[in-house]
């Protein structure tokens, strides 16, 4: 009986031993031994990746999460661009984080202005408002719609509104993206109104999210202030304080 025991308890040994990420130390046959579980966690938790909002979106139809964003698998691929889609139509509407005043832009040897690609719109300067030109994004440079051509006689300022890559967008912009881009596979993938109402309201919270972001960081006034200037908010709780 007890030859029995003490093998169980070798065979128990050699199985643990065996898992992995288990490191033994002692002998084989009944002596004292310690398994030390090597135990990690990861220091800091990326949740907002491309991969994970897709992830998320997977989820909302009901789908397994992915290892990689891999566009073999046509729901995947479908998925990312939706999120892709999403996130340039928030963009374009020009938010604190992606809108540029007073950039300049030159001009080229042959007098043309070039336009990046990841600029989406640009406009000139509310301290250049003219109608004798009136310029827009064309074949990748700017052109002029008064006068009818690509050529300019001097360098412009511009506001302009940037793209930015899914990585590079404040945190509350990617939720916004992910819960926009979710209804809209749930909507034309699922075709389920109570989960695409319930998705609407998380996308309007979301919007919420991002107004309060950009008043907050805007630091927008009644006033017009713009760069290079400063001022004193109004404070009412120090309106006790004033001498009469």
């Amino acid at each position: 009986m007890h030859t029995l025991v003490l093998k169980q308890i070798v065979l128990l040994k050699l199985v643990l031993i065996w898992l992995s990420d288990l490191s033994y130390s002692g002998d084989s046959f009944g002596g004292p031994f310690f398994l030390f579980i090597n135990m990690t966690f990861p220091t800091q938790f990326d949740s907002e990746t491309e991969l994970s909002s897709v992830n998320s979106i997977l989820g909302i139809i009901g789908q397994a999460p992915i290892t990689s964003l891999e566009f073999t698998n046509p729901e995947v691929a479908f998925i990312y661009q939706l999120l892709g889609e999403a996130s340039k139509d928030i963009q374009n509407e020009g938010w604190v984080f992606n809108t540029e005043l007073g950039y300049p832009l030159e001009r080229n040897t042959d007098n043309k202005i070039p336009i990046p690609n990841n600029m989406l719109r640009v406009d000139i300067n509310d301290g250049q408002i003219s109608k004798f030109q009136d310029p827009i994004k064309r074949q990748g440079f700017l052109y002029d719609k008064v006068k009818h051509v690509y050529t300019w006689k001097k360098d412009l300022i511009a506001d302009i509104v940037w793209w930015f890559t899914f990585e590079d967008l404040p945190s509350v912009f990617k939720r916004y993206a992910t819960y926009k881009a979710g209804t809209r596979a749930a909507t034309q993938m699922v075709g389920n109104p109570q989960l695409v109402q319930l998705l609407a309201a998380q996308e309007a919270q979301a919007r919420a999210a991002c107004l309060e972001y950009e008043c907050n960081q805007g630091d927008y006034n009644m006033f017009g202030f713009g760069h290079n200037t400063s001022y004193t908010a109004y404070k009412p709780h120090q309106g006790l304080n004033r001498v009469v």
